[in-house]
């Protein structure tokens, strides 16, 4: 920057800063706040819509404020106190409908908890400036709270004043109120940020409920996955990927998600299965039905019906990208046009194997891939229902505001899927446009179209190759989402041969478990390799095989250990969170989450275990981390504003 453009910089910064004074105590307040512990950082992945562990996660932070109540009461309160007292700062409304129940003198339960909570809270805000907990604060509340954070019990001289807002605040009866802000507050201070490395979407019945959690949440960034893409690209107009999304929902009975989350409407499709599929039994579409959730049979054979339905529609609106898209080479995921519908056969790589279904009837043999004016209909009534749901549009723009394909984060590398390599080890090169991408060039381009598949003006090239570049990433074999050479759909519904089903897995997951190769990686993304981390989902770890979540000598950790109870038979456990707190990285694996009910009744808390992966002997302060830096650059910008005060440069404004 030339002395000129440096001196018009200077003045804009001078109308923040008018005075030596106030730049000389921003520069004191910087330079103070770099010496605080560094924040938590709280990492999770793979929720795929169990909204209720997911939100009891969020409440308990992975065990951090169990530990906190420990580390403050230690023998000081017996175990079911602490149970208890757990209990209130997780669900402190419905935890206190119980106890006005139960309690013959609730004033005192009011005084006793109140000190409790405010002793947490004292606690919990002690590595944050005053300023940075003054945010926090709940506005109903903001002063007395401040107050009684900043004043200690035992200062004789403001003994009695603390006593009295205690006591005035259970004697207005606002005690429910102010132990409902406290335990929030409480919540929101243990963790600092919230990373959630991809697939929010998909199997279980809540992804809405979690979004908009995620909305209200203080600090959070989405590093998308594959399931999710699929979401953004139904509401930005892709048809194939609004079928894709419409299937996934009935295979696991989770149309609720699309009719009462979002307000979709699928009466039609309904309709439509009725009518052409009302003499098909639909066997193997039968959902995959979590023990929680009652269908009648009949309803269990609609949902069957509307699944082969739109399965096969998804089939023909993805032949329409592949054919248009050459650059995607995947004519081998076409399939409609091997099959004998004489014979009920299908030809595949030479060998001949008999559908287990063959019943199409909206398939025209001679023209397989066409959609019948129905199927067409149908299409354009539910991808003008996607794309007119308010609250589906303003939970997706929350994901492209939010959320990345990756993300460098003191100095830890964030993606949901792969880096795709060679069988080599090298970066694997993907072709878009006509021009070679690899490694982080690759995910950069990606990211931009798409952006463009979502934002960019309707009926124009770049947001058709934008919609189908988002499809190519839920399904495509260079995906860095997917991450594996095919996806089995047909196969998987209609051949019974499960050599059929295999889906090759990209060369970066047998690699992963090599340093070298996660060091290139991290060089890549222009990261120290020594010190840093490479964090990821998508693949559940098999925890109950011996897989260990820790790969690479702990430069890559694999956080997806089945939050989803899909895949808790196959993990052994119900998934994986990980901490970075100022002494180091701590991975939390968890016990099945029973409910919200026996949480707040019984007190159920999810049964957790701790594995300290790095203990930092130094503990790391904000001056160590991506916002230290930041502040850094900031001082010495101030410096330099101060300099032109003192030479005359910039005139003083007394303000």
């Amino acid at each position: 920057m030339c002395e000129e453009e440096q001196l018009k910089y200077l003045k804009l910064l001078s109308i923040q800063y008018p005075n030596i004074n106030r730049a000389c105590t921003e520069i004191i307040n910087l330079k103070a706040i770099l010496n605080l512990p560094k924040g938590t950082e709280h990492f999770l992945t793979d929720i795929h819509g169990e909204y209720e562990p997911f939100i009891h996660v969020l409440k308990n932070a992975s065990g951090v404020i169990k530990r906190e109540v420990e580390d403050i009461f230690k023998n000081t309160l017996r175990q079911e106190e602490k149970k208890k007292l757990l209990t209130l700062i997780y669900y402190p409304e419905q935890r206190m409908d119980i106890v006005i129940k139960e309690e013959s003198n609730i004033d005192d339960w009011y005084k006793i908890n109140l000190y409790r909570l405010i002793e947490i809270c004292r606690h919990v805000s002690s590595k944050y400036t005053r300023s940075k907990v003054r945010k926090a604060l709940p506005k109903d509340f903001e002063y007395i709270i401040e107050e009684l954070l900043h004043e200690h019990v035992k200062n004789l001289n403001k003994n009695e004043y603390y006593t009295e807002i205690i006591e005035t605040i259970i004697d207005i009866d606002r005690a429910r109120e102010f132990i409902i802000a406290l335990s929030k507050l409480i919540q929101r201070l243990v963790i600092d940020r919230l990373h959630i490395i991809g697939d929010i979407y998909d199997r279980g019945p809540g992804a809405h409920i979690i979004m908009d959690t995620l909305i209200d949440y203080h600090a959070v960034d989405i590093q998308w996955g594959n399931h999710d893409v699929l979401w953004m690209g139904a509401a930005a107009g892709s048809e194939a990927c609004m079928a894709n999304v419409v299937r996934i929902c009935a295979r696991y009975a989770n149309l609720d998600t699309i009719e009462d989350g979002y307000g979709i409407n699928i009466l039609p499709l309904a309709t439509f299965a009725l009518e052409y599929y009302k003499d098909d039994p639909c066997l193997n579409f039968y959902p995959k039905i979590d023990g929680d959730k009652n269908y009648s049979r009949n309803e269990i054979q609609l949902i069957a019906r509307m699944h082969k339905a739109i399965a096969v529609i998804q089939f023909k609106l993805e032949n329409e990208i592949i054919s248009r898209n050459k650059e995607f080479k995947m004519e081998n995921r076409l399939m409609l046009h091997k099959i004998d519908y004489n014979n009920g056969t299908i030809e595949i790589d030479g060998n001949n194997y008999k559908l287990t279904d063959d019943k199409f009837p909206t398939i025209d043999p001679k023209n397989p891939y066409k959609l019948t004016l129905e199927e067409k209909e149908l299409v354009e009534k539910l991808k003008f229902s996607f794309m007119s749901s308010e609250k589906l549009n303003r939970h997706v723009r929350f994901l492209f505001s939010n959320g990345s394909l990756y993300l460098k984060f003191n100095s830890n590398l964030l993606y949901h899927g792969c880096v795709p390599l060679n069988e080599d080890k090298s970066f694997r090169q993907v072709t878009i446009n006509g021009k070679k991408y690899a490694g982080k060039a690759l995910l950069e381009k990606l990211e931009i179209l798409i952006r463009e598949g979502y934002f960019y003006k309707e009926n124009t090239c770049e947001r058709q190759k934008g919609r189908d570049m988002i499809w190519y990433l839920w399904t495509g074999p260079f995906s860095p989402l997917f991450g594996k050479e095919h996806m089995k759909t047909f196969e998987r519904y209609f051949i019974k041969d499960a050599k059929t089903h295999n889906e090759k897995k990209d060369p970066y997951y047998t690699h992963r478990d090599d340093e070298i190769v996660c060091k290139n990686i991290l060089k890549e993304f222009g990261l120290d390799p020594e010190t840093s981390h490479i964090i990821n989902g998508h693949v559940p770890v098999e925890k109950i095989n011996g897989e260990s979540p820790i790969k690479a000598n702990g430069k890559l950790l694999v956080i997806d250990g089945g939050f989803s109870r899909a895949y808790q038979s196959k993990t052994g456990i119900a998934g994986y969170t990980l901490i970075y707190n100022s002494f180091g990285l701590q991975l939390v694996s968890h016990e099945t989450f029973e409910s919200t009910e026996k949480a707040i009744m019984e007190g159920k808390d999810i049964l957790s275990s701790t594995v300290v992966l790095e203990q930092s002997t130094k503990r790391k302060r904000v001056k160590d981390t991506d916002i230290g830096e930041d502040l850094k650059e900031q001082i010495e910008h101030l410096k330099l504003l101060l300099y032109a005060y003192r030479k005359g440069l910039i005139k003083e404004k007394n303000k």
